[in-house]
């Protein structure tokens, strides 16, 4: 029988529920695989620990051999999220080094939610797309401004390299190596024997607009604070160029420059974030809804509010109402 071998990486302050959890999901999986008369692969799982010097440590082997699983090479490494602080350049050096030694030989790296800082010091992201969780986002594009940073995204999957959102994406993720070494038959098996959801699901369902106010910008600042009081309903770039004491053109670039985002864009995400609020606490209809944050046609409310969320003002009321 062939095997498949999961390194799972045991940085500074891994979640451990993470860990065990793939563990388990990747175990259930190769059972599955196991009962299925072609011949799929055995997943063999690892727990990985990286020392100082850049050299792995095996403190877990599924099989039963550390010694030899010592000299086996990974074909995936996944690094778990962490529930602390996201990891220092200095700390997660030694992980990136191996990681970039092992990515060159051909194993396909992983990250999960701050897992994806420790990914992010190895180079391999440059120029790319990459998720973590959304209160990250910020913090991973100062640090990393070469990283295509996509928070929408629950996971994105390049092929060598896959990242996912969330703290708990880490089903996700497992249900996607799971697919790509055993099939979508073993995957379904799976998800429906921990009764999770198949992978699909979009993180922007459950983040909120988090706006970037640390930028420097104190002129652009104030006409922040400007549409956070009116709820992002007053848009109007003579106004709001004003507030920032600013030439309409010049607050324009400027602006863009400081959220990342253009002042309309900004102001349709305050707005449907005040509409999130009401869907899930209250009971008015949506066209109500739409009037009250500003919108007069309820059919380009909606238009907004599913391209921002990626679910239409009923789907995710029914999804999250309270």
């Amino acid at each position: 029988m062939t095997q498949v071998t999961i390194g799972i990486v045991l940085y500074p302050g891994a979640q451990m529920s993470a860990v065990l959890g793939l563990t388990d999901l990747f175990t259930l999986a190769s059972q599955f695989g196991g009962e299925n008369e072609s011949a799929l692969p055995h997943l063999r799982v690892r727990h990985l620990k990286i020392d100082p010097g850049s050299r792995a440590h095996v403190i877990f082997d599924s099989a039963g051999h550390p010694d030899e699983a010592n000299r086996l090479r990974s074909d995936v490494l996944i690094l778990p999220p962490t529930l602390e602080a996201p990891l220092s350049p200095e700390a997660a050096a030694p992980a990136a080094r191996w990681l970039c030694l092992r990515h060159a030989e051909g194993s396909v790296i992983a990250s999960i939610c701050g897992g994806a800082f420790v990914l992010a010091e190895t180079g391999l992201l440059d120029g790319r797309a990459v998720t973590t969780h959304w209160t990250y986002e910020q913090a991973l594009h100062d640090r990393f401004p070469k990283l295509k940073v996509d928070v929408d995204r629950l996971v994105i999957d390049g092929g060598d390299i896959i990242s996912a959102g969330g703290l708990m994406s880490w089903i996700d993720l497992g249900l996607i190596v799971v697919n790509r070494f055993l099939g979508p038959m073993i995957m379904a098996r799976t998800a429906q024997m921990m009764l999770v959801d198949l992978p699909g699901r979009e993180q922007r369902f459950y983040s909120g607009f988090i706006p970037r106010l640390s930028h420097g910008d104190s002129a652009i600042l104030k006409a922040q604070h400007y549409l956070q009081t009116q709820e992002g309903k007053d848009t109007r770039v003579s106004v709001l160029a004003e507030h920032a004491g600013l030439e309409e053109r010049t607050f324009l670039r400027r602006f863009q420059k400081a959220t990342g985002l253009t002042a309309t864009s900004y102001a349709q995400r305050l707005r449907v974030a005040k509409s999130q609020e009401l869907l899930q606490f209250g009971k008015q209809p949506v066209e109500s809804i739409a009037w009250q944050v500003g919108y007069s046609d309820p059919g380009a409310f909606r238009k907004v509010f599913h391209r921002i969320v990626g679910l239409t003002p009923g789907e995710y009321r029914q999804r999250f109402s309270a």
